[in-house]
């Protein structure tokens, strides 16, 4: 039984997928989430075999929800779902440790084939993804020299707060979702402006947006809904 978390901010999506889901004997949702902070917890509670993970998640973007899993879960597999095909983007889920990156556009039999290529340990990437990758390769060997993005020049607290900062949120709730002061958030606030010679969250919020951070797609609140506790005792994956 290969155990699944579904991260996705659409409704529509992540029950799509759980009904899919359903019609595969080997397969089992035991969780869904909304926002990155939520997938995060849940695969931390239930550690499950792989997490589906839609990489422009609010309040914790996929990238980053990735790179905390694995830093508490060296058993749990992620595959990053997405429309963005940016070599900057497909570079940070890897080097956050995704097994695996899929177009938006893929197929359910290819989603199957990555689960199972990724529980065996293997990589599953997207034709167009991998092209991606190949080009990106070429242009190295021949002296291309890529823009430094926010995975790059930002920390992971920095890259947290920004993202919350374009999303609406006031520092004072950054501070109560972070527990830290307001002081704190504050501080690493202007240092993301004068790192990014950025004036005001406008400017900001467009940068997050470019550089994939956020996706703007905010749901009005946020659920997770774990299955039963009799189901997390299932056979896992190997």
């Amino acid at each position: 039984m290969i155990r699944i978390v579904v991260a996705d901010s659409r409704g529509l999506a992540r029950e799509g997928l759980t009904s899919l889901f359903a019609g595969h004997a080997e397969m089992l949702v035991i969780g869904q989430a909304d926002n990155g902070l939520d997938s995060v917890r849940l695969a931390v509670e239930h550690e499950p075999d792989v997490v589906l993970m839609d990489i422009a998640l609010p309040l914790l973007n996929g990238i980053e929800a990735t790179r905390r899993i694995l830093a508490r879960s060296t058993r749990t597999r992620t595959i990053c779902i997405a429309a963005d095909r940016s070599i900057a983007r497909i570079r940070a889920a890897f080097n956050a440790g995704v097994s695996g990156y899929l177009s938006d556009s893929c197929s359910f039999r290819e989603l199957l084939d990555a689960i199972h290529a990724v529980c065996l340990q293997q990589v599953y990437l997207s034709p167009g993804i991998a092209h991606v990758l190949v080009n990106d390769y070429r242009a190295v060997q021949t002296g291309g020299v890529g823009q430094a993005t926010a995975f790059v020049l930002l920390t992971p607290r920095e890259r947290e707060i920004t993202q919350m900062l374009s999303e609406g949120h006031s520092t004072k709730d950054v501070a109560i979702r972070l527990h830290v002061s307001e002081k704190t958030v504050g501080t690493h606030r202007e240092h993301i402006m004068q790192k990014l010679n950025l004036r005001g969250i406008a400017e900001l919020t467009r940068y997050a947006l470019r550089e994939g951070l956020t996706s703007l797609e905010i749901p009005d609140h946020a659920t997770v809904q774990p299955a039963p506790v009799s189901m997390l005792r299932r056979v896992r994956c190997v």
